[in-house]
């Protein structure tokens, strides 16, 4: 896997790391959705997760672990974490190097992670006017991958901080270029990390909701 920052309207190569995408959807209907299978079905919407149920599980999890330990470690940061099939993505900022190190290090030890991306900034802690612009941010970022007719938006999901949308999820490389285009188009967006777990199209496919007769 490997890791990719680009910024808006400009690609840039690719770093070596892991790959990163997010897409949370937020769909409003006159009837309620009713969950089955892992599929959202209601008002002809059908959401499906690319995680199994466990791992699901295991990510919610993970992030309650890490959020507790930072806490610990680091109280008078700012740290946010993001697990997406057991990757997990550290953001926000911290007082120190050391502060910095030693949360990738002992987040790295909660049950069930499997690897860390460490994008925690040292410097002083964003004002809550920024973390809202970011949270306006990653709704733009969403609802553009909801108006694509060609990506799958629940594919992805999407965290920002101070400006930098970070993507996560299994995605195919097609759809990582398109979710990465998109961001990158969306007005305030500094820069695109992409942390993607691969998948090639044929495993893709096994993937994919039967389709409807």
């Amino acid at each position: 896997m490997n890791m990719n920052v680009c910024k808006p309207r400009a690609a840039v190569g690719a770093v070596a790391g892991v790959m990163v995408v997010l897409a949370v959807s937020v769909l409003a209907s006159a009837c309620a959705p009713l969950l089955l299978g892992g599929a959202m079905v209601g008002g002809g919407l059908v959401v499906v997760d690319r995680r199994t149920a466990g791992t699901q599980l295991e990510d919610e999890t993970i992030e309650f672990k890490a959020a507790a330990r930072a806490r610990e470690l680091s109280p008078a940061g700012h740290v946010n974490n993001t697990s997406y099939s057991r990757l997990l993505l550290i953001t926000g900022e911290v007082p120190s190097e050391v502060d910095r190190n030693l949360l990738a290090q002992q987040l790295a030890r909660v049950e069930n992670v499997r690897s860390v991306v460490n994008e925690l900034a040292v410097m002083g802690n964003t004002s809550l006017t920024a973390r809202s612009n970011d949270s306006i941010i990653s709704a733009k970022v969403k609802a553009s991958f909801l108006d694509a007719k060609d990506l799958q938006a629940t594919a992805v999901k999407v965290v920002t901080e101070r400006g930098t949308v970070f993507l996560m999820g299994r995605v195919t490389e097609r759809e990582a270029a398109r979710a990465a285009d998109l961001a990158r188009g969306v007005n305030g967006v500094q820069k695109v990390v992409r942390v993607f777990e691969m998948l090639t199209e044929a495993e893709l496919a096994t993937l994919q909701p039967p389709a409807s007769k």
